[in-house]
């Protein structure tokens, strides 16, 4: 499979209503600002979330939520000092938060990919978040059950892509980007470049092409 080299708003179409999409990015490092305000043109509603945080101050994840798009958000870091958007939502009872350990969320996204239905961990045994999920004894110490996640489209952000649709990333943007690509039935993706078949060393590529549908070139002022 060979991916599409198109826009961003063609990029998007492929999301619907009640979809679950996944949101590269730690913070602003990784995040795929231009398919977000894509998707926000395109209108999708109902939709739930899947990212590391909960927005920065007005742009991209958060605009997203300021226009009442996202029903449900699944993250690991909701709270920070310039989420006011998420947390005025929140306190309002106008969106869902479905809180994960960060590990634990990096490895439900990783599990959809390898086509693991669930796993078990000891991560928040004991917790407010272990409320309501099976315990299991193993070799003496508790572990709770978690399920793999059921990501639709995953919207990533990529250093640099060649006109294959491999991918290398830069530094710590790399974030989530591999496993959510691996995961989504659809997968696109935002580069700063593209460059022809051969320029990147094969050991360098961390996303294979197999992985990406479409690719949207956004330039180098969006190096992140």
């Amino acid at each position: 499979m060979v991916a599409k080299f198109i826009t961003a708003f063609e990029a998007i179409s492929q999301i619907s209503d009640g979809d679950t999409v996944a949101l590269s990015g730690f913070g602003l490092a990784g995040q795929p600002v231009h398919l977000i305000n894509a998707l926000c043109d395109h209108g999708a509603k109902d939709l739930v979330v899947i990212a590391n945080n909960a927005g920065n101050a007005e742009n991209g994840l958060a605009r997203l939520l300021r226009n009442r798009q996202v029903r449900k958000i699944t993250c690991s870091f909701p709270r920070q000092k310039d989420s006011q958007i998420f947390d005025e939502l929140y306190r309002a009872g106008k969106i869902e938060l479905d809180l994960v350990p960060q590990g634990t969320l990096a490895e439900r996204i990783r599990a959809q990919g390898a086509g693991i239905a669930a796993f078990y961990t000891p991560t928040a045994v004991g917790t407010q978040l272990a409320e309501g999920k099976e315990v299991r004894v193993i070799n003496g110490k508790e572990y709770i059950l978690e399920l793999a996640t059921q990501i639709d489209v995953s919207l990533i952000h990529a250093e640099t892509s060649d006109t294959q649709g491999n991918l290398i990333y830069r530094k710590t943007a790399r974030n989530f980007g591999p496993v959510m690509a691996a995961a989504a039935r659809y997968t696109a993706v935002e580069v700063n470049r593209v460059v022809p078949i051969g320029d990147l060393d094969p050991e360098h590529i961390v996303t294979p092409s197999i992985y990406i549908d479409a690719v949207v070139e956004v330039g180098e002022s969006a190096e992140q």
